[in-house]
């Protein structure tokens, strides 16, 4: 099967240094994401392309809303709900408190509307990373350990099956997934990314249960057959370090797009000037309604 091809354009014109966490509230129809190394957290309108943002203390590696006007972000020291009206923060879990030179990285809730999140060394050292989840009440579970920087995550749509990326291993993981207690059973087979297409970040899924996967240095999303792990089609971004994804719109037909400058030298910059940007594209695929965290 040949590998059918699409182009994103430009959504948003945006300078962010490492861009991150899309997520599509489907409720008020609006994209969260983040600046993880400029500390911001953003609310993106596709209506009138206004991008409001609020400026945190530490670095942000995820946000998920809740049904409320209330967001679950992870930072630097710990889990926080974020009053989207004021700002205000307050502590639900502490996780990995003692470990300074850590930081939270990517996330997302499971169907239950646990948060499961990935923590990983400033420094990106092999293996010193982890993924936990989270419940309402901020007790926290480690799951997975030995990962380096632990990325996209999502769900099977009949949520039998946990996906998860370690980032320099260039693979999906899947682990066989109990939707009612929260737990992982056993990790059953791993999909490889051929090195072509670059390092595996963001994920998502489609409503035809095939993951759409953000590709770090490789300028595009890749969709895959999470059955055969072949890929199927490619979206070309106008940007070297492509982030997360998540499908958006009214009838969740809009794939949106992060994008990062990290990393890239000033020559790169020049070259690629949408780097930091968000961008979209219809492929004719549909997404699913994401799950907010339920407090």
């Amino acid at each position: 099967m040949q590998i059918k091809y699409y182009n994103a354009s430009l959504e948003f014109f945006a300078k962010a240094r490492l861009g991150e966490g899309a997520f599509w509230d489907y409720q008020k129809e609006r994209l969260f994401w983040i600046d993880i190394e400029k500390k911001y957290l953003y609310i993106y309108n596709p209506e009138n392309k206004t991008n409001k943002s609020f400026q945190l203390p530490s670095k942000i590696g995820t946000v998920v809303p809740t049904k409320s006007n209330t967001a679950i972000i992870a930072l630097q020291d710990g889990i926080y709900t974020i009053d989207l009206i004021s700002g205000s923060l307050k502590l639900l879990s502490s996780i990995e408190k003692d470990y300074t030179n850590h930081r939270f990285n990517d996330g997302k809730c499971d169907p239950s509307g646990r948060l499961w999140v990935g923590t990983m060394s400033n420094q990106m050292e092999s293996k010193k990373g982890s993924l936990y989840v989270v419940n309402s009440s901020g007790k926290a579970n480690k799951k997975i350990g030995n990962l380096t920087i632990p990325n996209g995550i999502a769900w099977s749509l009949d949520s039998k099956i946990m996906y998860h990326i370690d980032t320099p291993a260039r693979a999906i993981s899947l682990y066989k997934f109990d939707n009612m207690k929260g737990s992982i059973i056993k990790k059953q087979t791993t999909i490889n990314i051929p090195k072509e297409f670059g390092f595996p970040d963001g994920m998502t899924i489609d409503s035809s249960g095939m993951l759409w996967v953000a590709m770090w240095n490789g300028y595009s999303v890749i969709c895959c057959d999470p059955k055969t792990g072949k890929i199927l089609s490619k979206v070309e971004v106008p940007a070297p370090n492509v982030t997360s994804c998540a499908f958006g719109g009214k009838n969740l037909e809009i794939l949106y797009i992060t994008s990062a400058r990290y990393s890239l030298e000033e020559n790169e910059k020049k070259l690629n000037p949408l780097s930091g940007s968000l961008f979209r594209v219809k492929t004719g695929s549909k997404g699913v309604k994401n799950s907010f965290f339920k407090n």
